[in-house]
């Protein structure tokens, strides 16, 4: 596939730290948020707001074991950012997770939070989620929480499972959250005939509330384009589509 290609070429160089679809999906997914405008609302305490960055987040396991400890990576961009960057912010945070003694602040706060007795953390819970819904968190204990961030994304393909879907959450303001699944052979349905080739399978669950179907569908059509022609990848987040590119993503 085209995606496979385009990883072979980024790759030809051999650089020390590979690109992979992941990559190519985490940034796809930020060039379509930062497009798509209406995919930085969020609600909070029942009025809408828009972020002032886009931000993705997910959970890393440090270990392939029952007992290995998950940390968190959470990629700040910059509108002028290509995929060149989101590898390099992605290679220094994960290098920096693989060692088994880091913690990340929010991993840390929780394992501290954890340690309480029942009876003070049940009410430092309850003070901390009033706290949340007013929006008047300390700042320190949510710039690091994933479920503050534009997108969460799950990938269940590292560790061979297919895809699913996230629940929305109570708490935070994530309005996004992606599940991505095992890349291999799929079945695609072309002109009446099924072909097999390589992809993989997205489950996108989205606070309905932001926006309508039509404009989601649109959002995921453009995601879809970024995958299937990784090359534009290369360009800045914020630029945005030719007419032609456009008119393919616009029709039904």
């Amino acid at each position: 596939t085209n995606l496979n290609k385009y990883i072979e070429k980024k790759n030809s160089t051999n650089p020390d730290y590979k690109y992979n679809q992941y990559q190519c999906i985490v940034t796809a997914m930020l060039k379509t948020i930062t497009l798509r405008s209406k995919l930085s609302l969020f609600i909070h305490d029942c009025k809408m707001f828009r972020r002032n960055e886009v931000t993705a987040a997910f959970t890393v396991k440090q270990e392939f074991s029952d007992n290995g400890g998950e940390v968190l990576c959470f990629i700040h961009s910059k509108p002028e950012w290509t995929i060149d960057d989101v590898h390099n912010e992605m290679k220094r945070q994960l290098l920096k997770l693989k060692n088994k003694e880091y913690r990340d602040e929010s991993s840390t706060f929780m394992d501290k939070f954890n340690a309480l007795p029942k009876f003070v953390s049940g009410a430092a819970l309850k003070t901390v989620c009033w706290l949340e819904k007013k929006g008047m968190v300390p700042k320190e204990l949510v710039e690091t929480d994933p479920y503050h961030a534009s997108v969460v994304l799950a990938n269940l393909g590292s560790i061979g499972l297919p895809t699913g879907y996230h629940h929305l959450t109570n708490w935070g303001t994530t309005s996004i959250f992606v599940v991505v699944g095992e890349y291999g052979k799929l079945p695609f349905f072309e002109n009446e005939q099924v072909t097999f080739k390589d992809g993989v399978e997205l489950g996108f669950t989205i606070d309905e509330r932001i926006a309508d179907g039509y404009y989601f569908a649109k959002s995921i059509k453009m995601m879809q384009l970024f995958l299937e022609e990784p090359e534009l990848l290369d360009r800045p987040l914020n630029e945005k589509l030719s007419d032609e590119l456009w008119a393919r993503i616009s029709k039904k």
